[in-house]
């Protein structure tokens, strides 16, 4: 998506875009690591830190879908996978 997304925005709308998806990656991975944190030494921390990591991809891709969405299906190109 996020891919995608970019090829619809202006330089200066990549820019922003490319801004915010640095802070939220270092959002992610501060989120997920304090999670696995909490399970320190324990069998269940890789699996928590995996799962924290593939629910917050969901979010950020709904939350991309939301914000860009209609872009994209306005400006974009039809996927030639689907």
């Amino acid at each position: 998506m996020y891919a995608r997304i970019r090829e619809v925005l202006s330089a200066d709308e990549q820019k922003d875009l490319k801004e915010a998806q640095q802070v939220w990656l270092k959002f992610r991975d501060s989120t997920c690591s304090a999670e696995r944190n909490l399970y320190s030494g324990g069998s269940a921390a890789p699996g928590v830190y995996a799962a924290c990591m593939e629910a917050e991809a969901r979010h950020r891709t709904a939350d991309l879908h939301t914000t860009y969405g209609w872009r994209v299906e306005k400006f974009g190109k039809a996927k030639v996978s689907e």
